[in-house]
């Protein structure tokens, strides 16, 4: 199997080496790395080069990083646009009414950042937890052309109108046994879904990293009831067409 990871947190590892070295060993061919912060971006930045052709770089700012001095975030926004030339997505990004930020604030933010996509031409990695709609409306009310809504456990409504503007979505480990994440992954069609881990996300008691991917896939096979080859070839297609990345 060939497998991406389209969502990983590699800045919070510290033996990247080896990680990476046992994702490549069971197939994951390419690593969407995701940044939250401005200290996060710039690590982000330094793994891409590092990893050149294997990690890609997504810049971002997350909502849950929005308590930090206004200052910081506006010097994020700086770095983000001015190493957009590096980063094949802006992420992870978006909304979180489950947390106590103000949630003015946030949408403020997540706007920016969608303008920045829209204005560079960039698909966007999205953390819609507890605003689903409100996170959909803005990408589709701004003319988002490609966005990813990265573990998606919201709404059925909601979920269809993501996919009817041809957006995706993207499954993680939780689809193992997550109830509204299984139900999620159960509607998309395989045309719409990638996989991801979120690493090192803690599934199960067991933290992830990019090889965890494959328990993605397994999960996805079990609620599809299709070879798991089948969701490996496809899901990787769908990320090579939104990142536009070789592998």
């Amino acid at each position: 199997m060939l497998l991406v990871d389209t969502h990983a947190h590699l800045d919070e590892f510290e033996n990247l080496k080896s990680i990476l070295k046992k994702a490549r060993r069971i197939g994951v061919i390419a690593v969407i790395a995701v940044g939250s912060s401005l200290e996060t971006n710039l690590k982000i930045l330094r793994i891409g080069e590092e990893f050149k052709g294997y990690v890609y770089s997504a810049l971002g700012i997350h909502p849950w990083n929005l308590t930090s001095r206004p200052e910081d975030v506006e010097e994020n926004f700086r770095l983000i646009e001015g190493e957009i030339g590096k980063a094949v997505a802006i992420g992870e990004v978006g909304l979180d009414f489950w947390i106590k930020t103000d949630r003015n604030i946030q949408v403020k933010v997540f706007k920016r950042a969608v303008e920045l996509a829209v204005r560079y031409g960039k698909p966007l990695s999205i953390h819609s937890r507890g605003a689903w709609s409100e996170a959909f409306e803005i990408v589709k009310s701004m003319g988002v052309e490609k966005a990813v809504f990265h573990w998606y456990s919201g709404p059925e409504d909601v979920l269809n109108r993501i996919l009817d503007s041809g957006y995706y979505v993207s499954a993680t480990p939780a689809a193992q046994y997550s109830r509204y994440h299984i139900e999620a992954v159960r509607r998309v069609p395989l045309e719409s879904l990638l996989l991801e881990t979120d690493c090192p996300v803690v599934y199960r008691g067991v933290s992830s990293d990019p090889s965890s991917v494959v328990e993605t896939a397994k999960a996805i096979s079990s609620i599809k009831g299709i070879p798991v080859d089948e969701v490996a070839e496809k899901t990787t297609r769908n990320a090579v067409k939104v990142f536009n990345i070789r592998v």
